[in-house]
């Protein structure tokens, strides 16, 4: 006898189920840092090779455990859907490639500014690709965020590159995924699926050329990189079934745990510098998200027509 999971709700509310698995996830995702940060010593393409091989596994047993393959062959035997799964798989490496050196490379804020920013440029893509009309709150908290990255480039002579590319490879990653008609973990599998091939191609070549930090005897690198499937699908799996029994809009407040976790981190565990520019910077971003957030809360709460 099959013991029933948690109840979707039929309605559009909030279960106590559903904010377990999100604040899990979101928290997960805030303590990555401190597994990554064990892996500076690794160049980045090779963790995010492991991350892809040793998630596949992980990701793969779920979907077998639950019976929900069907979509995902599906998916491999359509065209249009594998294809969308390619851009979508190159999105996410891009984003996990940037977020691997950004850690390594003691710019685990510039990290955390790009997932504060990712929620304005998503609504930023949704009126320039989609036609969404912005509101007034809706356009006075990107201009902030915009402020926010003026700041950082004019302090620091450059763009903050690596807080941009994990904003723009996570929001296209977004809109893309919503072309995927198959469930969330389903996407997820079809895409490590797809990052397989290359994955193992790099792991090889590594291996070849006496370049690899996974070795058979299983010694601390190893079992780091086998840890990488965990802390990759674990999260995601957790996140796509707490989405599913919450609201948008508590989704959309959640969202902010885990760049807080990640700038707390950084600032009083990789004790990366705080200077002036981020003193300035960081509070306009927080700014232009409240107003954000209190713009979406109204829009949810208001009388829908019909």
């Amino acid at each position: 006898m099959r013991t029933p999971g948690p109840q979707i709700p039929t309605a559009n509310q909030d279960t106590p189920q559903g904010l377990a698995f999100a604040v899990t996830a979101y928290g997960l995702w805030g303590f990555l840092p401190l597994y990554m940060k064990l892996l500076a010593h690794m160049p980045a393409a090779e963790v995010v090779a492991h991350r892809v091989l040793w998630s596949l596994p992980i990701a793969a047993g779920v979907l077998i455990f639950l019976r929900r393959t069907g979509d995902l062959r599906e998916a491999l035997r359509t065209p249009r859907m594998l294809a969308m799964g390619c851009i979508t798989a190159a999105l996410i490496s891009i984003n996990w490639g940037v977020y691997v050196w950004a850690i390594a490379t003691d710019h685990a804020l510039d990290a955390a500014l790009g997932y504060y920013i990712n929620p304005l440029f998503s609504i930023f893509l949704a009126a320039l690709l989609l036609g969404e009309r912005l509101s007034r709150t809706q356009l006075v908290a990107i201009a902030l965020a915009a402020g926010a990255v003026l700041v950082l480039a004019l302090e620091a002579g450059r763009i903050p590159w690596a807080a941009l590319a994990l904003t723009v490879s996570w929001g296209f990653y977004a809109l893309a995924k919503k072309s995927l008609p198959i469930g969330p973990n389903q996407g997820f599998l079809l895409e490590v699926l797809i990052l397989t091939i290359p994955a193992l191609a790099y792991v090889g070549y590594l291996a070849a050329t006496g370049a690899s930090h996974f070795t058979l005897d299983f010694g601390r690198d190893a079992w780091l990189l086998l840890g990488c499937g965990l802390v990759t699908a674990v999260p995601l799996m957790i996140y796509a079934n707490g989405a599913k029994l919450l609201r948008l809009s508590t989704i959309g407040i959640l969202q902010y745990i885990a760049p807080t976790m990640i700038f707390l981190v950084a600032v009083f565990v990789f004790e990366e510098p705080f200077g002036r520019a981020r003193m300035i910077a960081f509070p306009m971003i927080w700014a232009a998200l409240v107003i954000y957030s209190w713009s979406m809360l109204r829009q949810m709460r208001a009388p829908q027509p019909g």
